[in-house]
This record gives structure tokens, sequence and C-alpha cells, in this order.
């Protein structure tokens, strides 16, 4: 039998609402954690992120909110100010007609503003550890009425050194709430405060399986020696052509240099990450919603809440510092049903990190050469070949007819065909990969470097297990 949200515990209309939504079954976290929220108990839940979490703490949160009420009655702590934007967004989706007001503070915009909006009252504050201090120390965000704190993705939290800001917070909250912690990992730290802050909590934990989504399909290329992997790149996306493709780097100067490095070659790409204020961040994630450029340049932390439904493709620049990491990187794309693929490229010194991450994933990743010139020109031809039987049951073809006729009388068809073929082709290359250049010392794939085998291979090189899990829920 299928548990509905109603089933939990939530409202009829707000079960209705979330149908219209498309929420057609709620999540294992969802099962697990509703009830006991409903219920008024505090809720350590140890889950990663895209299982739904946020609707886990925000339905129940909403069925609580006493609209008679003109005062904050709950507040989410979140890491960064894009995941808190996101989460005020969503929110915003799921409180149907109720006129529950919402608000997301965080630094780089007006503090004024938001203090103006917090006087003309809110409900529901989502902010960052360092804009709730300002305002609690401004004494701008009242939260004697406060009966609700949800700490979000608190172990991201606190590696970005918010411990002591948080431990403010919650000791100037009052102290008769429901407090309900999220986190991917349980380090020490964040039991401590669990111990500390939260009463008798119910845990709950869902497990993550180590395996990477079944949708997405996962491929490393090795970068040659002596090459940098901005020159690896480039042949790489002329070869997977990405509709909407997010670049993971390490650092902002990584992200700054090879978008200019990028958009120099001639693609749409732009750059996201922490020396950008906050409307040039909402500014460029509209730009990409909105298919107005295709592919960003991203650091991890810059990158969390940026979420796209369209990207087809996550590339892995620089290969993160952890594990876990990796399998949020790639969990970005391959959702709702759709498929992805995940690249990462590789130096040699980095075959350590590849054997690891397939451990980590019990999957043995497809090694791949980069692409050669003649490669990326069959795949070139073959999709231009695609466009013109596409065009040729098109309605337009009938306004060029007279143009070939024209040129009929002096050439073949056959010769007026590929000049138009060539023309056309030429078109969508960008100027880089004009250059004879441009493909120059591209070793051929059977004089690439092999990964040695793991222990989940066999002696063919084979995958025991290729999917182990299910698909990263959004």
């Amino acid at each position: 039998m299928t548990l509905s949200f109603h089933s939990l515990g939530i409202s009829e209309a707000r079960s209705r609402h979330l149908e219209s939504l498309g929420f057609e079954a709620p999540t294992p976290i969802q099962v697990e954690a509703i009830p006991h929220l409903l219920s008024g108990r505090d809720v350590v839940g140890q889950a990663q992120t895209g299982t739904g979490k946020t609707a886990a703490f925000s339905l129940p949160m909403l069925e609580a909110i006493d609209l008679k009420k003109n005062a904050v009655q709950a507040l989410v702590l979140t890491p960064t100010r894009e995941l808190a934007v996101q989460v005020c967004q969503s929110i915003r989706d799921l409180r149907g007609r109720d006129r529950v007001f919402t608000l997301a503070v965080y630094g780089g915009q007006s503090i004024e503003r938001q203090i103006e909006r917090l006087d003309r009252g809110v409900h529901i504050v989502v902010g960052t550890p360092g804009r709730v201090m300002d305002l609690l120390n401004r004494g701008c965000l009242k939260v004697d009425q406060l009966t609700w704190l949800v700490l979000d993705e608190a172990d991201e939290m606190l590696n970005m050194g918010f411990i002591q800001d948080v431990e403010k917070i919650l000791s100037q909250l009052p102290a008769d709430r429901q407090t309900t912690f999220f986190s991917a990992t349980m380090a020490p730290s964040i039991r401590e405060l669990v111990t500390k802050f939260l009463r008798s909590p119910v845990n709950v934990t869902i497990k993550q399986p180590k395996a990477a989504p079944s949708r997405i399909n996962q491929v490393a290329y090795m970068v040659p020696r002596g090459w940098s992997k901005a020159r690896a790149l480039q042949p790489i996306m002329e070869m997977e052509e990405p509709e909407a493709a997010l670049i993971f780097v390490r650092t902002k100067q990584t992200a700054a240099d090879l978008t200019s490095q990028l958009q120099a070659a001639g693609y749409s790409v732009d750059e996201y990450h922490g020396n950008l204020s906050q409307t040039q961040r909402e500014r460029l994630l509209l730009r990409f919603r909105q298919h107005q450029i295709r592919w960003v340049v991203a650091t991890d932390i810059a990158a969390r809440g940026l979420d796209v439904d369209h990207l087809t493709h996550v590339i892995n620049y620089d290969l993160p510092d952890s594990i876990e990491s990796y399998v949020h990187r790639i969990g970005r794309t391959g959702r709702a049903g759709k498929t992805g693929t995940a690249i990462s490229l590789i130096q040699n010194y980095e075959r350590g990190k590849l054997r690891a991450i397939e451990r980590h994933v019990r999957q043995t990743l497809e090694v791949r050469s980069i692409p050669s010139r003649a490669q990326i020109e069959a795949r070139q031809l073959d999709q231009l070949k695609t466009n013109v039987l596409e065009t040729l049951t098109g309605e337009r073809l009938a306004s060029f007819l007279p143009i070939v006729a024209q040129l009929s009388e002096e050439y073949e068809p056959r010769a007026i065909a590929a000049a138009a073929l060539q023309m056309a082709y030429d078109a969508t290359r960008p100027a880089w990969a004009q250059s004879d250049r441009a493909y120059d010392d591209v070793p051929e794939a059977n004089d690439m470097p092999k990964p040695r085998p793991t222990k989940r291979q066999n002696r063919t090189g084979g995958p025991r297990s290729r999917n182990a899990a299910s698909s990263i829920k959004d």
C-alpha cells in the first residue's frame, strides 16, 4: 500500500495542493520525519541532499503556523544564501492558499529592506547565520513567539565555520520550541549541539546507497601528459555538446580564468562563485534557467542551491576533495526521470582518487581518451545530417527552392547542396576548432594509460555490479 501525505497527518487541503504540484508520494525521509514533527517531537534527520528533506520539515511547519499571529514563528538556518533562497521558495510553493509570509535574509542584500519586511510581519524566516545574528543584535528579528527552529545542512554550516554563530542564535531563542536538525553526516560537533539544544530527539536516518543513480552515465577523460585541463576540456565539450552544463572547479580564480577562456573560444558560459554579489548571482541563475546561457563554471560552495531542471551534464573539471561531494555534484543531473551525464577530467596523479570514487559508487567509470579531430568532425557531420532530415520535412523549405532553381542553371544540384552543408557546418564550429593546432598531439585511444583494475572488477576489467542504487530524488 502506497502511503500518502494525508495518511502521514498532513491536512487534506494541503495534500490536494501537493498533488497539484506533482508530489505523488512521500519520500522515505518524509515518511519517517513528518509524523514525529507533527506530534511535536524534536527530530535529528540524517539524509543526503536531494532526498526531500526540505518538504519533510516545511510541511509540518506550515501545518503549525498560526495565521492569526503576525509574528515570526519559525526560523530556518542554512549555510549559504543560495540555499536560503531555495528553501524559502520551496516553502512558498508548499504553502498553497494559506497566507503564510516567508522571508529569506542573508548578506549581500540590503539589510534595511529586510528590516522593513520584518516590520510588516513575517511568519517564517529563512536565513544564513551571519545575517540572522546581525538582525538579532539590532533587535529587528523578534523571536519571543518563535516555536520552530530548523538547522538545515548542519554539517556544511559547521564546516564553513558558523558553529559559534549557531550556538549564539540557539541560546537566544525561546526554550519552549520544537527543534529539527538535518545533516548528511553526524560529526561529533553536531552531536554536541544536539545534546545541548534538543529535547529527547527522535533520530531518523535515511541511508543513501553508495552507488550513483542509474540514470547518470559516468565517464572519465584522461588528460594527456603536458596538457592543461582547459585545453582538454574544449574538444570534450565539442564531442558531448551539452545542452546545459555545470562545470565544477576548486577555486574562484579557476572559475574566472576558465570562464574567460571558454568565452574567448565562442561558448555560451558564465562564472558563479563567492566573489559575485547576490544580485549578480540571482541574475545569472535566472539566465541559466531561461536557457540564455548554456554552461556555468562554479565552485562547490557557491553552487549549493543552484538547481536547474534541464541540466544535462555535470563536469568535474577539478575533482572534489571528498567522495561524498562527488555524488552530491553528479546528482544534480539525471533528475525527474531524465538521463544525465557526469564527466570527470583525470590527470595521471589522480588515478588513486578515481579508484576511490569507483569503489564508493560501486561502479567502474568508462575511461576515454580526448576526442580526436576525426571523431569530433564525424559526430558533427552526423548531427548535421539529422538536422537536414528534419528540415526536409519542415514548412520553410519551399521558400528556398527558387534559389536552388536559379543556381541549378549553372551548377549541379549535388554541388549546391554540398556547398549549403559546408556553410552550415562551418557556422556551427567554434573559432578554436577551426585551427589545425587545436587537435595537435591528441593521443590515440590505444596510447592512453589504463587505470589498474579495482577489487570490484574482474580480470577483463568488467564491473561486477554496475548499478546498485536508485536515483537521487529531486
